[in-house]
């Protein structure tokens, strides 16, 4: 069993502004747990989590990889997330190089078809697209959460990249919900980019029903 990262550095007033780690947290973490053999047989080389906030899953992948095989990438629109993704990294002796960012906006082209390992936890709630709007705008911890109509606003965007970054042998793991409408998504990345994907772990949560999804070619 991999252990989840050391995050006792990180105190109370950080979940304040950063998403604390959670049951969607930990279903990502045991479908990468579940494909560590593949994903070590992979050997990836670039390694991108799009929304790190806490550094949690990026740091677990690291304890699969290894601190010295990969580059660990992340992105976060909140600058906080980015500062405690880094400690996160140093706390737990992997190298994470974390940039404040909207989704992988300053990454393409240079990472076009060379990404190995994407994963992409959205805010997946269903809110008013206007909250969604300007949750991204202000780069605060609603931007987490809130995804607009059919939690799907953010998300979208990102699909719409990942034909671009997905390298040959390049793996996606995206966290979504029923709402989101997975047979849906499966559907128009098979369609629109011929990306295949399946359904990797599925989980009851409370009042969500989490699901996993890995995309690739």
């Amino acid at each position: 069993m991999i252990p989840t990262p050391d995050l006792s550095h990180l105190k109370q007033e950080d979940y304040l502004s950063i998403y604390e780690p959670a049951e969607d947290t930990f279903v990502l973490l045991d479908a990468l747990e579940q494909d560590a053999d593949e994903i070590k047989s992979l050997r990836p080389l670039i390694c991108l989590e799009v929304g790190s906030g806490s550094g949690c899953v990026s740091g677990f992948i690291g304890s699969i990889l290894g601190p010295y095989n990969s580059l660990f990438l992340t992105t976060d629109i909140n600058p906080h997330a980015s500062l405690c993704t880094l400690r996160t990294g140093r706390q737990n002796k992997i190298p994470l190089e974390p940039l404040t960012a909207h989704l992988v906006t300053p990454l393409l082209p240079r990472l076009h078809h060379s990404v190995d390992i994407l994963i992409f936890n959205p805010p997946y709630v269903p809110t008013y697209d206007s909250e969604a709007i300007d949750a991204q705008s202000q780069g605060d911890i609603r931007g987490a959460w809130a995804g607009g109509k059919d939690g799907m606003q953010v998300t979208d965007l990102l699909l719409e990249q990942v034909d671009d970054l997905l390298s040959d042998k390049g793996r996606f793991y995206l966290v979504a919900v029923k709402q989101n409408d997975i047979a849906g998504i499966q559907a128009r990345m098979l369609q629109t980019y011929n990306l295949l994907s399946e359904v990797v772990l599925q989980r009851r949560a409370g009042r969500e029903h989490l699901f996993v999804i890995r995309i690739h070619r």
